[in-house]
C-alpha cells in the first residue's frame, strides 16, 4: 500500500514538470548543463518538455490498463491508444535530437524532476541525463517501439486481452525510457527492474498456459541474479566516490581509481554480471529462448529495442570504469564473442523459426559486447541501432508467418506447431512482402553489402583484431560465417522449395495461406528500409566509397572519457588484422564469408529431404546436441535448479513441518495436556479439595522448617 502514494507523488511530480515545459525543466535542473564531462564541445542545451517523453507512454499504459473495465470496445481503443503513446514520445524525442543537432551541444545536460532519497550523505534525484548517447538510445527505443505497437494492433486485433497487452507494451518502452534517460544509477536501476517486471507480465501473457507462465517466471528469476551484482555494484560505487550520478563519476573515476585496481575490477565485474542477465550473455542468456512464449510482437520488443539491449548500454555508459579495469574489458569481450560462436551453433539446428531468431539475437548481443569490451563503443552503439531495424523486421515477418500458418492449421481443425519451418516452404508465392522483406532483414544480419549489418558487424570484427584479440577475432569471423548459414536454412525452409502445410495440416490447408494485412505489412516495409539504408551513417574510410563518420561524430563526447583513459595507457587500435591487411581487405574477405555462409545454407537445405514434424526422425550426434542447445538447460536443472528445489524441500519438511511446526504445535499440545490436568483436579469435591489444601500447607510449611 505505500507504493500507490509513492507512485501519486512520481505521477504529480510528471505532470508538473510536463505542464512547466522547457522553461521549467531548465528552471529545476540543468544542473551540469552541457559539456561538462567531455569538454564544452558546442553550444548550450535545454531539452525540449523532458518529462513528457516519460509521461505519454505511461498515461497509456494507465489508459489501456483501466480501459478495459471501461469501455465496451475493448479493441478499437487500445489499438489506437497503444501506438499513439509511444509514437507521442518518439515525436518528443525527435524534437530534441533535433535541437541538439541545432545546438551542437555534446555534453550532457541533466534535469532533476524531482528529489528523491537525501539519506545521510546520500543524495539521489529522479535525474534525466540528456548526452548523445542516451540520445540515439532514446530514438531507436521509440522509433522502433512505434512500429512494433502499429504492427501489435494487427497482430493482437482478435485476442480478448488487447487491452492488458497494450498496457504492458507501453509500460516495457516507459521503463526502458527510465533506464536509458537515468541521470544516475539508482533511477538506471529502477528502469532496469521494470523491464525485468514487464517481461515476466509480457512474456507469460496467455498465463493459462502453465508452460507460458513458467517461462516468464524463469526470465523474471534469472534476471535476479545478475541484478544482485547491480546492487553491490551501486554500494561500492557510492563508498568510493560518495556519489551515485554519473556526471561526478565519469568525471573523477580516471584521477580517484587506480588503473587496474581491485575495487574498480570489482565493480565492473558485478556490472557485467548484471548485463549478462539482462542481455543474455553466458552463462544467463537461458531465459532468452523461452521468453518466446510471448505474443511475437513481445519478443520484437525485448529482442530489438528493449530489455536486451540495456546491458550493452550499461557497459557503454560506464565506460570509463570498464576502460579503468583492463581485466574486466577482457571478460567484457571474452563473453561476448563466446555467446556470439555458442549461440550461433545452436541457431543451425533449431526448427521454431522464432527459437532461431532468439539465438540469434544472443549471438549478435555477444557482437556488441564484443565491440564494448575491446573499448570500441562506437561500434557496440552502431550494432545495437543496425540490429534493432532488422532483428525487429525478422520478429515480425516471423509473426505475420506464424499468424498465416495457424490461420491455416485453424482451418483444417489442426493443431499442430504454427512455429515448426519443417511445416512451411514456399510461403514467397503467397506472403511476398513478409517474404522479400525478410531477406532485406536477413542480407543485413549476415553482412551482405550494402545492407545495415555489413558496415556495423564488420566493424566489430576490424576492431577485435586490431586492438589486438586475436583469438576473439577468428572466433567473430566463425560466427559471422555461421550467422549467414543458419538465416540461409530458415529462409529457405520458410518461403522456398515446396510448401508442406498441405501434409502437415491436410489438403486445403495451402489454400488458406494468406499475405498479412497492412497494418502488419507496412510496419515491415518501413523496417526493411532502414535495414537497407541504416548502415550508410557510418561508412569506412578504406572503402572504396564517400566516408561517413556522422554516428562516431556524433557519440565521440560520450565516450570520450573512456577513450582517453585507454589512450592513457597505450591501448589504441592498429592498422592492420592479425594477419595483415587493411580494413578494407577483411571487409571483403567478410563479405566473401557471409555470402559463402547463405550459400552453404542453402545448399543444406535443398540437399535434404524435409519432412513434417509428424513424419520426422529424431536428430541424431551433433545434431542432436545442437538441437538440444549443447544441453545446458539440463546441466543447470542438475546442477542448480534440482539440488535448490531439494534444499527447498528439505527445509519445509525438516525445518518448517517437523522442527517449526512441531515446537509450535507441541506448544499447543502441552498447554491442552496442562488444560487436561487441571481439570482432573476441578472434581467438585470439598474433601479432595481440603485434602489438597492441607498437602501444601504441610509442604510449605516443610519447606520452611528444612
Amino acid at each position: 500500500m505505500e507504493m500507490i502514494p509513492a507512485l501519486g507523488s512520481a505521477l504529480a511530480g510528471l505532470l508538473q514538470e510536463a505542464a512547466h515545459g522547457a522553461a521549467g525543466a531548465a528552471g529545476q535542473g540543468a544542473a551540469h548543463g552541457a559539456g561538462q564531462a567531455a569538454g564544452d564541445h558546442g553550444g548550450s542545451f535545454t531539452p525540449i518538455l523532458p518529462g513528457l517523453i516519460l509521461l505519454i507512454p505511461l498515461i497509456g499504459a494507465a489508459v489501456n490498463g483501466l480501459g478495459a473495465f471501461l469501455w465496451r470496445d475493448r479493441r478499437l481503443v487500445p489499438s489506437w491508444v497503444g501506438p499513439l503513446a509511444v509514437g507521442g514520445a518518439f515525436a518528443v524525442v525527435l524534437a530534441n535530437f533535433l535541437r541538439m543537432l541545432e545546438t551542437g551541444a555534446a555534453g550532457p545536460a541533466v534535469v532533476t524532476l524531482w528529489s528523491w532519497l537525501s539519506v545521510g550523505g546520500l543524495e539521489v534525484g529522479v535525474d534525466l541525463l540528456f548526452d548523445r548517447l542516451s540520445m540515439v538510445m532514446m530514438l531507436v527505443v521509440t522509433g522502433v517501439s512505434t512500429v512494433i505497437h502499429v504492427y501489435s494492433a494487427g497482430y493482437m486485433r482478435d485476442d480478448p486481452g488487447i487491452s492488458r497487452f497494450f498496457a504492458y507494451l507501453n509500460l516495457f518502452v516507459f521503463f526502458m525510457l527510465v533506464l536509458v534517460m537515468g541521470g544516475n544509477f539508482p533511477v538506471t536501476f529502477v528502469g532496469w527492474e521494470g523491464v525485468g517486471l514487464c517481461s515476466y507480465l509480457l512474456i507469460g501473457f496467455w498465463y493459462e498456459n502453465a508452460e507460458y507462465s513458467s517461462a516468464g517466471k524463469k526470465a523474471f528469476i534469472v534476471n535476479r541474479i545478475g541484478d544482485f551484482g547491480f546492487l553491490v555494484a551501486m554500494f561500492l560505487l557510492f563508498a568510493m566516490f560518495g556519489t551515485l550520478d554519473y556526471v561526478p563519476i565519469i568525471e573523477s573515476a580516471a584521477d580517484e581509481l587506480a588503473y587496474g585496481g581491485i575495487t574498480v575490477t570489482a565493480v565492473t565485474l558485478l556490472l557485467l554480471l548484471a548485463c549478462t542477465g539482462k542481455s543474455a550473455q553466458i552463462p544467463l542468456y537461458t531465459w532468452l529462448p523461452d521468453a518466446m512464449a510471448g505474443p511475437t510482437p513481445v519478443s520484437a520488443l525485448i529482442h530489438a529495442a528493449t530489455m536486451v539491449t540495456a546491458g550493452v548500454y550499461l557497459v557503454a555508459r560506464s565506460g570509463v570504469l570498464f576502460a579503468m579495469a583492463p581485466m574486466s574489458q577482457a571478460a567484457v569481450a571474452t563473453v561476448g564473442a563466446g555467446t556470439a560462436l555458442f549461440a550461433a551453433t545452436i541457431a543451425l539446428k533449431q526448427y521454431d523459426i522464432k527459437k532461431v531468431l532468439a539465438y540469434s539475437t544472443i549471438s549478435q548481443l555477444g557482437y556488441m559486447f564484443l565491440a564494448v569490451g575491446v573499448g570500441a563503443y562506437t561500434a557496440g552503439i552502431f550494432h545495437l541501432t543496425t540490429h534493432a531495424f532488422f532483428k525487429a523486421l525478422l520478429f515480425l515477418g516471423a509473426g505475420a508467418v506464424i499468424h498465416s500458418v495457424e490461420h491455416a492449421f485453424h482451418e483444417q481443425g489442426h493443431h499442430g506447431d504454427p512455429n515448426d519451418m519443417r511445416s512451411h516452404g514456399g510461403l514467397m508465392s503467397v506472403m511476398p512482402v513478409t517474404g522479400t522483406t525478410m531477406w532485406a532483414a536477413t542480407l543485413a544480419i549476415a553482412g551482405v553489402f550494402p545492407f545495415a549489418g555489413f558496415f556495423s558487424k564488420d566493424e566489430i570484427i576490424w576492431y577485435a583484431g586490431s586492438y589486438g584479440y586475436p583469438i576473439l577475432w577468428g572466433v567473430s569471423l566463425v560466427a559471422a560465417v555461421l550467422t549467414a548459414a543458419y538465416m540461409a536454412r530458415l529462409m529457405f525452409m520458410t518461403f522456398h522449395g515446396e510448401n508442406r502445410t498441405d501434409e502437415a495440416a491436410g489438403q486445403g490447408a495451402s489454400s488458406a495461406l494468406h499475405e498479412a494485412p497492412a497494418v502488419m505489412t507496412v510496419p515491415l516495409v518501413i523496417l526493411a528500409v532502414l535495414s537497407v539504408v541504416g548502415g550508410w551513417i557510418q561508412i569506412p574510410e578504406a572503402l572504396p566509397l564517400p566516408h561517413v563518420s556522422w554516428l562516431h561524430d556524433w557519440l565521440h563526447p560520450a565516450v570520450e572519457p573512456a577513450l582517453a583513459v585507454a589512450e592513457e595507457h597505450g591501448v589504441e587500435a592498429a592498422h592492420a588484422a592479425p594477419l595483415g591487411g587493411g580494413e578494407a581487405v577483411w571487409a571483403g574477405v567478410s563479405l566473401v564469408l557471409a555470402v559463402g555462409g547463405i550459400v552453404a545454407g542453402a545448399a543444406w537445405v535443398r540437399s535434404k529431404e524435409i519432412l513434417v514434424p509428424e513424419r520426422a526422425a529424431d536428430d541424431r550426434g551433433l545434431a542432436r546436441v545442437l538441437n538440444r542447445k549443447w544441453y545446458v538447460d539440463e546441466l543447470y536443472e542438475r546442477v542448480f535448479v534440482g539440488p535448490l528445489l531439494a534444499l527447498s524441500r528439505a527445509c519445509w519438511r525438516v525445518v518448517d513441518d517437523r522442527i517449526i511446526d512441531g515446537a509450535v504445535n507441541g506448544l499447543g499440545y502441552a498447554g491442552r495436556a496442562l488444560g487436561w490436568v487441571g481439570s482432573r483436579l476441578q472434581s467438585g469435591r470439598i474433601g479432595t479439595y481440603v485434602l489438597v489444601f492441607t498437602l501444601g500447607v504441610l509442604a510449605v510449611l516443610g519447606g520452611l522448617v528444612l
